[in-house]
């Protein structure tokens, strides 16, 4: 095998490598939007009343204030709330 066939063939493999990681990041990315909607979907039924447990009391307070923290905050910032 020349040098240009070893080059080419430890280039593909870099590539072969490198689309495997963008597809990890992608999947860890979905994984992690998967969880932020599941929390916000769970706060959303704390709030309501329809689902309680004390392991996510702390957690729904603790977003109860940052929320709060946000309403009295000047309006002319860009953080959502």
């Amino acid at each position: 095998m020349s040098f240009f066939d070893k080059a080419k063939q430890a280039a593909g493999q870099a590539a072969a490598m490198a689309r495997e990681g963008v597809e990890d990041a992608q999947q860890k990315l979905e994984l992690t939007k998967a969880y932020n909607e599941l929390g916000k979907t769970a706060f959303e039924l704390v709030e309501s009343g329809e689902i309680s447990h004390q392991r996510l009391d702390p957690t729904a307070a603790q977003i109860r204030e940052l929320k709060d923290k946000l309403a009295d905050a000047p309006a002319d910032t860009d953080v959502p709330a």
